[in-house]
């Protein structure tokens, strides 16, 4: 019981981030700086270790939050273009693996990315679905 209430809060906190109002929405599909060669970490409070993304080249790596991950990415900073492919990770069983689960689920709809400053947000159109800030 305790497990399911925990994996349901889980949800509720990821899914959050794509329904608040951003400030930064109104720039979504329009011109982004470059992330070639940046270090991100999911601002968000999650249990364990903190989901993070590397970005290199065409390349994305990071810990999901139990497994580390790997795979492409395509960005378009003229556009705020952003799609990652081929995903995938190590395959550690831990114990709790609805925050990684979900992370993964919404890396693949991201669609549009939006940089203010040391933030980085993904979206899904319009939607709100990730928001980091920048690692050292």
């Amino acid at each position: 019981m305790k497990n399911l209430f925990f994996s349901i809060c889980t949800a509720a906190v990821l899914v959050s981030c794509g329904t608040m109002s951003s400030p930064s929405a109104s720039k979504v599909g329009k011109t982004q700086s470059s992330l070639a060669g940046t270090k991100w970490a999911l601002a968000d409070n999650v249990k364990g270790k903190t989901p993070t993304l590397n970005i290199e080249g065409e390349k994305i790596s990071g810990n999901a939050g139990c497994n580390n991950y790997f795979g492409t990415v395509k960005m378009d900073p003229s556009s705020g273009n952003f799609s990652a492919g081929a995903l995938g990770s190590t395959r550690m069983m831990c114990d709790n693996m609805n925050v990684e689960n979900n992370f993964m689920d919404m890396m693949k709809k991201t669609n549009k990315y939006v940089v203010t400053g040391s933030v980085l947000e993904l979206y899904q159109d319009n939607l709100l679905l990730l928001k980091f800030n920048k690692a050292e």
